[in-house]
C-alpha cells in the first residue's frame, strides 16, 4: 500500500513540475502576412492579375495580418488620376490593411516633387512602421540610394530613426529595389554603388533585422545583405512572359518562410 502511495505521489510531483515548465516556456509567435509587388497598373491585363491576387488573398484559409506592396504600383502613371483612383479602389477590396513602399515607376526621378506628392497623398509616407505581434515592419523608400540621386529625403537617416524606435524588437524591412547584384540576359548586373551598399549593409546588420523583402527584379530570388536574408518576390505584371505571382510569408519564432502563389 505504501509503495502505491509513493508511486502516486511521484506521478503527481512529475505532473506539477511538467506543468510549471510549460507555464514558464515562452509562447510561440506565429502569424502570416502577404506581399504583392510590381503590379504596374495602367494595363488591363495587370489590373486583372492584381484583382485575382486580391481575391485569392481575401479567401485564404489562414489569417493574413496585412499585405505589403513593395512598389511599382503603376507603370509611370502616378500623374494619371484615373489609374491612381482605380488602383486605390482595387486595393480597397482587401479585407486586411495594405501598406505601400514606392517603386521607381511610382516616384519618378525626372519628376520627383510632383510624383512624390501624389504618392504620399494617396498611398502613404515615404517611411512608415507598423507593429504586429511584437514584430516591427518598416517600409522605406530607397530609390535615391539605388539610383544615386539627391533629394530632401535621406533613406539612411529615416530608416535608422525607425530602427532605433523599434527598441530591440525584431524588424522586417520592405523596400523596392534590392541592393544586391541581379542576373538577367544571361549575365550579372551590379546592384547599388559599393560605398552606398556598404552603409546599407552596416545599418541593417546593426539592429535586430530578421529579413529584408523587396521586388523590382521581376524574378524570384533569395540573397543576403550581410547576415540578413533578402527575399525578392516575383511580380504581378506580365512583362517578358512572366506568370503573375504574390507571396505568403510565415513569421515563426524569429524565422521567415514563404510560398510564391501564382495567378492565371
Amino acid at each position: 500500500m505504501k509503495n502505491i502511495i509513493k508511486i502516486i505521489l511521484s506521478i503527481l510531483i512529475c505532473l506539477v513540475i511538467t506543468n510549471d515548465i510549460f507555464a514558464q516556456a515562452p509562447s510561440s509567435t506565429n502569424f502570416y502576412f502577404a506581399q504583392i509587388t510590381d503590379t504596374h497598373l495602367g494595363n488591363t491585363e495587370h489590373y486583372r492579375r492584381t484583382k485575382e491576387a486580391i481575391d485569392e488573398i481575401n479567401n485564404l484559409p489562414i489569417k493574413i495580418e496585412f499585405v505589403a506592396h513593395t512598389g511599382d504600383i503603376t507603370a509611370d502613371e502616378m500623374e494619371n488620376l484615373v489609374v491612381v483612383t482605380n488602383a486605390i479602389a482595387l486595393f480597397d477590396q482587401l479585407k486586411m490593411p495594405i501598406y505601400y513602399t514606392p517603386g521607381n515607376h511610382d516616384i519618378e526621378e525626372k519628376n520627383y516633387d510632383k510624383t512624390m506628392s501624389i504618392f504620399t497623398n494617396h498611398f502613404g509616407k515615404l517611411v512608415q512602421s507598423h507593429e504586429y505581434n511584437g514584430v516591427v515592419f518598416i517600409f522605406v523608400y530607397t530609390q535615391p540610394l539605388a539610383n544615386t540621386f539627391i533629394v530632401d529625403f535621406n533613406p539612411f537617416k529615416e530608416l535608422e530613426k525607425e530602427l532605433k524606435k523599434a527598441n530591440g524588437k525584431p524588424v522586417i524591412i520592405f523596400h523596392h529595389q534590392p541592393s544586391t547584384d541581379s542576373f538577367y540576359k544571361n549575365q550579372l548586373h551590379p546592384g547599388w554603388r559599393s560605398d552606398i551598399n556598404n552603409v546599407w549593409v552596416r545599418i541593417v546588420n546593426s539592429y535586430n533585422v530578421k529579413a529584408i523583402i523587396a521586388g523590382h527584379l521581376h524574378n524570384d530570388e533569395h540573397n543576403w545583405v550581410g547576415e540578413v536574408p533578402l527575399y525578392v518576390s516575383p511580380p504581378i505584371a506580365g512583362y517578358w512572359g512572366i506568370q503573375g505571382a504574390y507571396r505568403i510569408y510565415e513569421y515563426k519564432d524569429g524565422k521567415i518562410s514563404y510560398r510564391s502563389m501564382y495567378v492565371k
